[in-house]
């Protein structure tokens, strides 16, 4: 089974669902027959996968916040109750403190579990927690798969 850790921005406005939908159809659905994907419960590119991986693929899906669920913003707490029955398993991997840290804990463990990384990145954020995922999913030797949005 090939595992998928997925990372982007949190910032999607700038595009309507139905591009993201293509984008997802296009970039993650040739991943997704036998596939596990770990999503990182935030906002934008998190909460949007989330949903088009549930209604659209059989792929097994796992959450993974820094704190726990309930400190997740409403989108992303809406999404991952609108895809309650299609998530495997949720990992609160319980930090003490809601900053960047504990964000780039959560993208190393999921990083560390998965095969490869599909990144979306701002095109207009250079700098970024997508970027620090990315770069350490090259660091440890393992594909990357970036598709700017």
């Amino acid at each position: 089974m090939r595992t998928v850790a997925i990372t982007g921005t949190r910032n999607t406005g700038h595009r309507s669902l139905d591009e993201y939908a293509t984008l997802f159809r296009d970039y993650l659905g040739p991943f997704s027959r036998n596939a596990h994907f770990y999503i990182g419960g935030a906002k934008g590119i998190d909460a949007l996968s989330l949903l088009w991986l549930a209604g659209n693929t059989d792929a097994d899906l796992t959450v993974v916040v820094p704190g726990t669920l309930d400190q997740q913003p409403t989108e992303a707490r809406q999404a991952i109750a609108r895809a309650r029955d299609r998530i495997k398993e949720i990992v609160e991997l319980r930090a003490r403190e809601l900053k960047t840290p504990a964000f780039h804990a959560r993208n190393r463990w999921m990083v560390d579990r998965s095969d490869m990384t599909a990144g979306f990145p701002h095109h207009a954020e250079p700098a970024s927690g997508t970027w620090q995922t990315l770069n350490y999913t090259a660091d440890q030797g393992k594909p990357r798969l970036i598709v700017p949005v």
